[in-house]
């Protein structure tokens, strides 16, 4: 496999341009090609165990995200402005428990593990949710599968912002009222999944209004 020759540059040049774009122009849209490239990396990116906890709803229907506005506060402008809005989901615990089916078939079906591999991986599986993290609660579950789908979350606003495309994560609405209207009106079994973050996806309107701001370098990192 050939790794493009992507220079330190151009990728910190890349996380530069990159803002938290408030308002997209709605003339403009992200094509087919470069949105399944974004949600490709969503596709390869790592998570713990590599149980990809996670999934993704593109929102283009209009009359959809208009539902989306009265539960959501961070979001009206991007629903009404961005090329593509999706919302990211991550597993609840019946999911990701250590004895659950999708577990299973994660192992044996898409790992494709021999019979040895999927019990000592179960394991260490269980050893890490009872002693490790301590995941003994559906809440803790769900957060932790929250921390993996943000990897991708991260993956997808880095691999846009190398194409020149901007984006923005919306964490702005209200977790119950947003998961009763997936349950209601996206078909999502919310016993099964709940919803981490929004994101929104096109080519900024504006500038942002202020520079880049972030602490000094030498304040965050420490060498032992």
């Amino acid at each position: 496999m050939n790794i493009p020759n992507i220079t330190r540059d151009e990728i910190l040049n890349a996380f530069t341009y990159r803002h938290a774009t408030k308002e997209f122009d709605a003339t403009k849209t992200v094509s087919d090609e470069d949105i399944n490239f974004i949600l490709k990396t969503a596709n390869l990116s790592p998570s713990s165990f590599g149980f990809e906890p996670w999934h993704f709803i593109v929102v283009q229907d209009k009359e959809l995200r208009e539902l989306l506005k009265p539960v959501a506060w961070g979001a009206p402008l991007k629903l009404d402005t961005a090329s593509h809005f999706i919302l990211g989901l991550s597993m609840k615990a019946p999911m990701v428990k250590h004895d659950a089916d999708y577990i299973k078939h994660m192992m044996k079906d898409v790992k494709q593990f021999p019979e040895d591999v999927i019990k000592t991986y179960s394991k260490f599986y269980r050893e890490f949710q009872d002693r490790d993290f301590n995941l003994d609660t559906d809440k803790k579950l769900f957060d932790w599968s929250s921390k993996q789908t943000y990897i991708a979350l991260g993956n997808m606003m880095t691999a846009a912002a190398l194409t020149g495309i901007d984006s923005c994560p919306i964490e702005g609405f209200h977790q119950e009222k947003a998961e009763a209207l997936l349950r209601e009106k996206f078909d999502v079994d919310t016993d099964k999944y709940g919803l981490s973050f929004m994101l929104a996806f096109g080519y900024r309107k504006a500038d942002p209004a202020f520079p880049k701001s972030r602490r000094a370098f030498e304040d965050i990192i420490t060498w032992k």
